[in-house]
């Protein structure tokens, strides 16, 4: 795990999200890429008691897996000055805490030609060793957990929807077989839920 406290001592630090973080991060920040990190996968393989599930029943949100054949999109925040005490202290509540993810160090790229090449960056990862874990399930599976579950921050499907509109919006030539799969799933249980353009809009 990265030393918490030689982090705060940097100059600036890039912050990767790849579940929550790209539409609500919560904390300040410098500036925002959008692209991606090789590596891994992203799996609906956590489970949520507090966000989006309650510990009767839990929800399903992301993490990632390692598989070199694939690589993940999602935003990259650079934190800068007392930003990065602040954003650090914050995500240790939301994503440790009461999350159960881990952290280390990425390559990050940024999606935009002309910009850096190669960051480093920090990212959020729950493991096979925390409480909430919840593994591997079929699409159609991780879909109707999804559809009975909701938590402080808001329904389970939200999460699941505007993950997906993300991608759709800033990262249309990227495929993400499970999220989509996940997704397709989900429109066939409640199909009236693309009946609308906000993706935020989760109930017939």
């Amino acid at each position: 795990m990265p030393d918490i406290l030689a982090m705060e001592q940097r100059a600036s630090l890039w912050i990767f999200g790849y579940g929550s973080l790209v539409w609500r991060p919560d904390f300040e920040f410098a500036s925002r890429r959008v692209g991606f990190i090789p590596g891994y996968s992203r799996k609906f393989w956590q489970g949520d008691t507090f966000h989006r599930g309650s510990p009767e029943m839990p929800g399903r949100v992301v993490t990632l897996q390692e598989d070199y054949q694939e690589c993940t999109w999602g935003v990259a925040y650079e934190v800068r000055g007392d930003q990065i005490e602040s954003s650090l202290q914050y995500l240790n509540i939301r994503e440790s805490v009461l999350g159960g993810y881990v952290t280390k160090f990425v390559e990050f790229y940024p999606q935009d030609e002309g910009e850096t090449g190669v960051l480093p960056a920090l990212v959020y990862i729950a493991t096979p060793q925390n409480p909430s874990y919840l593994g591997p399930a079929s699409e159609e599976d991780i879909a109707a957990q999804i559809v009975a579950c909701s938590g402080r921050a808001g329904h389970n499907i939200e999460y699941l929807l505007r993950l997906a509109n993300f991608m759709h919006s800033f990262c249309p030539e990227a495929e993400d077989k499970h999220l989509f799969s996940i997704e397709e799933a989900l429109i066939a249980i409640l199909p009236c839920l693309y009946s609308t353009d906000d993706p935020a809009t989760v109930f017939c």
